[in-house]
């Protein structure tokens, strides 16, 4: 097949852009002919795209497109514009570019189908601008949380994520949420998970893993649970089960408040405190070698690729018990050393009450003192490997849901 894979966002640095340049590389290697549109800053490398693919890079922070990249999250790990700020002349830039872009791919590259990831305002775009080629999309979760928070085109978007061929999700709680959310028929949509790069992300004996040692990587901010994961540290250390070092590997975004925050708690910390900051792929996964415990307490995710990674690894792991990812993780790796942390009563969709915050300390507490005391994990995690997610998501490609709207 001929494979025009589409994001509004950098393809790389946040799960859904590995998600993207992950399944391209699997593609190719399947023997499929790809593409990419792709948001990117002016001087952005593409590098994270494999090379065989044909890129359409929509530059961001240019005279055409005067602001940074559009993020599916408020907070991301490079700069990036919110889509609640985007004023009505930015939006029609936004689209004048994108549609530009995909006119010249459609033409040139002539797909066969075209795969989108989020269900958000560039992907109604696409449904609307192409008509004689199936289109579908992935659902990451975060493009629910925006859809939910404020208004921008909202009547739109939901129309035409009802109008796509099919939609993929990464796990049986977030296609329920997509049938609520935008009254996409259950049978347009199909589960398909999500992987990670087993070539890069496995395990290393001689790499020394460091007894006691905790490790986070992702955005170091609120949503993500950072603070909550900073105060358990003293619940530990009261209880004589502190671990060694705790190391955070990941950007700040912008919210400077929320990077005070942290840097402060880390000070008070009766644990030592290292924040790595961005970290190549590699560096990343010889952080998961060194570490005994990965620990990722956030409040809102669509299939955190971390924990994937980080098990893979040989990390034993603790998460909080988000929707629909524990039931996946189960399925696709029996007996995967993690350990489940209940979620706090919920404000919003990343935003706990902020009374429930105690309680769910000392859950997290808990867990990371039993992962820190359980045996090494011997659990296979090759049935998540992105070479089998990407079969799947071909194979229902090659057989849509639904004949093109």
């Amino acid at each position: 097949m001929r494979i025009l894979n589409i994001t509004a966002q950098k393809p790389d640095s946040t799960g859904s852009g590995v998600y993207l340049a992950q399944t391209v590389r699997c593609q190719q290697e399947a023997g499929h002919e790809t593409a990419v549109i792709c948001g990117v800053a002016e001087t952005d490398p593409l590098d994270a795209i494999d090379s065989r693919a044909a890129v359409y890079p929509v530059r961001f922070e240019t005279p055409e497109l005067p602001f940074p990249v559009c993020g599916m999250s408020d907070v991301m790990p490079y700069p990036a514009t919110r889509y609640r700020d985007l004023t009505p002349t930015m939006r029609e830039q936004f689209e004048a570019a994108f549609s530009a872009a995909l006119a010249r791919a459609v033409e040139e590259f002539e797909p066969d189908v075209v795969l989108c990831h989020h269900l958000y305002l560039l992907t109604a775009l696409v449904r609307e601008q192409v008509r004689d080629v199936p289109v579908a999309a992935v659902c990451h979760s975060t493009d629910l949380r925006q859809w939910a928070q404020h208004g921008l085109e909202r009547e739109r978007i939901a129309r035409a994520m009802r109008e796509l061929d099919l939609v993929l999700c990464l796990t049986e709680g977030q296609a329920e949420q997509v049938v609520e959310t935008y009254g996409v028929e259950p049978r347009r949509i199909l589960v398909v998970g999500a992987g990670f790069d087993a070539h890069r992300f496995c395990r290393d004996d001689s790499v020394p893993r460091e007894a006691g040692s905790l490790l986070y990587v992702g955005k170091i901010c609120r949503a993500k649970g950072v603070p909550s994961l900073l105060r358990a540290m003293s619940l530990l250390a009261e209880q004589g089960n502190a671990p060694s070092v705790l190391r955070l590997a990941g950007g700040w975004g912008v919210a400077e408040e929320e990077r005070a925050e942290a840097e402060a708690l880390a000070e008070q910390c009766p644990v030592p405190v290292e924040f790595l900051g961005r970290l190549t792929p590699d560096d990343v996964a010889e952080q998961y070698r060194r570490a005994e415990v990965f620990a990722l307490p956030s409040f809102f995710e669509g299939m955190p690729l971390v924990l994937v990674e980080a098990m893979a690894c040989g990390c034993k792991a603790v998460c909080t018990d988000l929707a629909g990812v524990r039931p996946w993780i189960e399925a696709q790796v029996p007996g995967a050393p993690v350990q489940w942390v209940g979620l706090p009563p919920m404000a919003d969709v990343d935003k706990p009450e902020p009374g429930a915050l105690p309680a769910f300390e000392e859950r997290l507490a808990a867990a990371i003192a039993v992962s820190l005391a359980a045996t090494a994990p011997t659990a296979d995690l090759s049935p998540a490997a992105w070479e089998q997610v990407s079969r799947r998501i071909a194979d229902a490609l090659a057989q849509p849901a639904a004949a093109p709207a």
